[in-house]
């Protein structure tokens, strides 16, 4: 009979030891802030759409984003962010973390909660940019607060519209006016109480709309929006301007002579690193000249491995895995050596994007396959052992060639090289 108690004694207060560590870890994961997550090395983070078919009318499930999650915390990632919440994929991404957390107490994912905001008659022929629609608007940020409170161990960070405001989005952009008024509704919620007052409120936007490019973006409500956001999150993208912006790509005669394609491929892609840097900088330099200081960082920044247009054989030659896993090697150490956070766009291809062309750049910014080959950026994870038992759709994370480095850089293209000599 004693022997009895005594073993009733002892699992009871090793089942309250595990449940306070449980509880213990999760008040430790509600008190960790934005402000200690954002451009902490120690928390690196990336874009993530667990979209795997062709329409997002079919919704990854629970298990699926479960198993893309574990993914992600094999790669050292602990910081994501989701776009919007029209549809269900966000609110199971956070479903899928918290189940994940209750499984294990000491698995750990935070996210940056995105709210998608539209003009008026948004993706018609005829957008109308004077005005938002104000439905959706209201109903994406109402829901971002509901999660956001339902989940307050989860979500860090809520982002007022994506790309909302630059005007090459053509068909939907905003004035900063319309992202103005939801970030400093939220902000207002923060002070009310009804909203967590470490959640910090941002929008993600490209570097021209946050004043770092043309001055037709320069007025008073961006200078307001600027002053009430708690940070900066700013997109910029080489890998696109390869095609619109050539330049600082492309090489002469001259400046290739006694260069291996490798060399030349390198010295590219450093050079494109230095053109995210110095746009990251216009935007600083401008929030500078405004007397404001504020944290800046970098919401999308990526290189697409394949393109049947622009960025491929027939175009800059940008498109390819070597040349992606040097650009992600190289913005990852700018970021970490200076602080600053980088939600690398993205974790997986994305097919619906561009669905009706399978190889259309936008299906290509992942750091994955659709079907979880590790493309060569991931392959010296793979190497470590970091995925063993890990899965995608089923597929076991292989890398991507079959590993075999001949097969991958037969698509490799160094830079366009130049007759003229306009980069003397």
């Amino acid at each position: 009979m004693r022997n009895i108690v005594f073993i009733v004694f002892f699992f009871t207060v090793l089942w309250l030891n595990l449940s306070c560590n449980t509880q213990h870890k999760k008040m430790n994961r509600e008190n960790i802030t934005a402000a200690e997550l954002l451009g902490n090395p120690a928390y690196p983070a990336i874009s993530y759409g667990g979209y795997r078919q062709k329409s997002r009318d079919i919704q990854p499930t629970i298990n699926e984003l479960k198993n893309d999650m574990k993914i992600l915390a094999a790669m050292g990632i602990k910081l994501i962010r989701t776009y919007n919440l029209q549809l269900e994929q966000a609110p199971n991404i956070l479903k899928a973390i918290d189940e994940l957390q209750q499984e294990n107490a000491s698995f750990e994912m935070y996210v940056m909660l995105g709210a998608w905001i539209d003009c008026a008659n948004a993706w018609t022929d005829h957008p109308d940019h004077r005005y938002e629609d104000e439905e959706n608007n209201r109903s994406e940020i109402q829901k971002a607060v509901e999660l956001a409170n339902e989940y307050p161990g989860i979500v860090k960070i809520i982002a007022v519209g994506n790309e909302a405001m630059v005007h090459w989005a053509w068909s939907y952009y905003v004035s900063p006016a319309v992202v103005l008024k939801y970030v400093t509704q939220l902000q207002n919620l923060k002070k009310e109480g009804k909203l967590g007052k470490d959640v910090w409120i941002t929008s993600s936007d490209n570097f021209a709309s946050w004043g770092g490019g043309d001055t037709a973006y320069h007025n008073e409500d961006l200078v307001d929006l600027i002053k009430v956001v708690d940070y900066i999150s700013v997109h910029t993208y080489p890998f696109h301007d390869t095609h619109y912006n050539p330049s600082f790509w492309e090489v002469t005669q001259r400046n290739s002579e006694n260069k291996s394609q490798l060399e030349l491929i390198d010295a590219a892609m450093k050079r494109s690193r230095d053109y995210a840097i110095a746009q990251f900088t216009s935007v600083k330099d401008y929030v500078t000249s405004l007397g404001v200081s504020k944290p800046i960082h970098i919401g999308e920044t990526g290189w697409a491995t394949v393109s049947s247009g622009y960025y491929g054989r027939n175009g800059s030659h940008a498109a390819d895995e070597y040349k992606q896993a040097l650009y992600h090697k190289y913005m990852r150490q700018w970021t970490a050596e200076n602080n600053i956070s980088c939600f690398y766009f993205e974790a997986f291809d994305e097919k619906w994007k561009d669905a009706t062309n399978n190889k259309g750049s936008e299906n290509h910014f992942g750091l994955f396959t659709v079907d979880g080959k590790a493309k060569f950026a991931l392959w010296e994870l793979v190497d470590t052992g970091a995925f063993v038992g890990l899965t995608r759709n089923g597929n076991l994370i292989e890398k991507t060639y079959k590993g075999s480095k001949e097969n991958l850089f037969i698509s490799v293209l160094p830079p366009i090289i130049l007759e003229s000599e306009i980069n003397e």
